[in-house]
């Protein structure tokens, strides 16, 4: 094969792992960063092919190790004491670990528990038995689907759900397709046994490459791009907000794994904004999710939801980056103090406005007007006259009934002696005057639009923390 044929072929292609196209970025971040690499796939799917054949190419001392059949003494060898028998020293086999510079756990998740746990170390921290694995640089490990997780027909029994600490230690956790995920010409690679048995070897190309991707993130790691750390912030808050836990280390991990990933693709600080750098990012994201490896796979669309609003976050610009946190901030008086504090000019202060009152349930565009109508009216707002005007209209319903009988009017007499009230009547009976008067007309206005109220008293507290803020912090 020429030089110019196989630079033109991914990366894994061209070791003749074929089929791999899509999950080649993360595979390749990964091999970047040196953080471990979980497969999970169906049997025959070339999981281990994979790694082995990238060990090959990388001329890797490695050890292939199958979890199902492992004890621990064929990781460290047989224990013996030195000559002064002051320490224990182990006897190096060419299986034990001592000296690999990659190690490949195969059927982790038929693993017996003891072993298992002996294993975090070694995946997480490069070591065993507390020692230091000085050479060791890669971590891999592949796996059937667990038993909550296989498809109706194909049983794999032993394949456990992978204990969930020792899976949050794998940075990249990729499903491997079947047969039927293959192109055409892939499956006619695939099904050919030609050059079966051949030791892999791109030319070196991809050993050059990650000599040169690795400098890049040794350079970057201890400054990485702003914009990587607030989207992975965002994201995990997101996620942890949908229910979707992700642990501390888990956060780290992806913003590895981004960072790794902008180098293998030619990213800049400059270029991460760009529209197929969305993309690459939600793939990365979709292959840090460690839930799948117990047989919980994450509900995909509030992965989505968290990966817009964390791409928002992160790489808007200007007036559209603050439009997205006013929006993005969920409570009331939060809102209040971006408006008063950080809005940019009258325009998109008017732009947030119009959007929360269109788009905020009509409760609480209705607080937000109610709190927010006086300033406006004065001046003392950064909104032009439409944003004025559309307070206005939310605000004037809930102190006018058919334009001339205020609320006020309407409910001179105690809250108690109004029906309609009454489910209201523990929270303001402990309200002052003008407080009261403010909650009854927002109680009220949500009794008439048949509104139900979950939670009224923190309800009627984060609209008193926005009354406040828009009295106190307008100038």
């Amino acid at each position: 094969m020429s030089d110019t044929s196989l630079s033109s072929r991914s990366y894994l292609s061209a070791l003749g792992a074929y089929g791999f196209e899509r999950q080649e970025p993360l595979v390749l971040a990964a091999l970047d960063s040196g953080d471990p690499i979980l497969l999970i796939g169906r049997s025959g799917t070339g999981k281990t092919f994979l790694l082995n054949t990238i060990s090959e190419a990388l001329a890797l001392e490695h050890r292939h190790y199958n979890a199902s059949l492992i004890s621990f003494d064929d990781l460290v060898g047989f224990p013996y004491p030195d000559e002064a028998k002051a320490s224990v020293r182990f006897l190096e086999t060419p299986a034990t670990v001592w000296g690999a510079e990659s190690v490949l756990i195969d059927e982790i998740n038929r693993c017996k528990p003891e072993h298992q746990n002996r294993l975090f170390s070694l995946v997480h921290e490069r070591k065993i038995q507390g020692i230091a694995l000085a050479t060791l640089r890669y971590r891999w490990a592949a796996m059937n689907p667990c038993t909550t997780d296989q498809l109706e027909g194909e049983e794999y029994l032993g394949a456990e759900p992978l204990d969930p600490a020792l899976a949050d230690r794998f940075a990249v956790i990729l499903d491997v397709g079947d047969w039927d995920t293959l192109s055409a010409a892939d499956q006619q690679l695939v099904a050919n046994p030609a050059g079966e048995g051949r030791v892999a070897d791109d030319g070196g190309r991809l050993k050059a490459d990650l000599v040169a991707w690795r400098q890049l993130f040794d350079e970057r790691v201890d400054h990485c791009p702003a914009p990587i750390v607030d989207y992975v912030c965002a994201l995990v808050t997101a996620l942890r907000t949908g229910g979707i836990r992700l642990s501390p280390r888990r956060a780290r991990l992806i913003t590895r794994t981004l960072l790794a990933t902008t180098i293998v693709k030619g990213l800049t600080a400059d270029t991460l904004g760009a529209r197929k750098t969305d993309a690459l990012f939600r793939t990365a994201v979709d292959a840090s999710l460690p839930q799948r490896a117990w047989g919980a796979a994450a509900d995909a669309d509030k992965v989505a939801a968290a990966h817009r609003l964390a791409w928002d976050a992160a790489m808007l610009r200007g007036a559209d980056r603050w439009v997205h946190l006013f929006h993005l901030e969920p409570t009331l008086d939060g809102k209040a103090s971006l408006l008063l504090e950080h809005c940019p000019d009258r325009d998109t202060g008017t732009l947030a406005v119009e959007q929360l009152l269109a788009n905020e349930p009509k409760e609480r565009a209705a607080a937000f007007a109610l709190a927010a109508y006086a300033a406006a009216v004065a001046g003392r707002l950064p909104i032009g006259a439409e944003g004025v005007n559309d307070l206005g209209r939310f605000a004037q319903p809930l102190l006018t009934v058919d334009g001339e009988v205020s609320w006020h009017e309407r409910l001179g007499a105690p809250a108690s002696t109004h029906p309609e009230l009454a489910a209201y009547a523990p929270v303001l009976g402990r309200l002052g005057a003008a407080r009261r008067e403010r909650a009854q007309l927002l109680f009220y206005f949500c009794i008439v639009n048949k509104i139900a109220v979950a939670r009224p008293r923190e309800f009627e507290q984060e609209f008193h923390r926005c009354v406040q803020v828009f009295a106190t912090g307008a100038a």
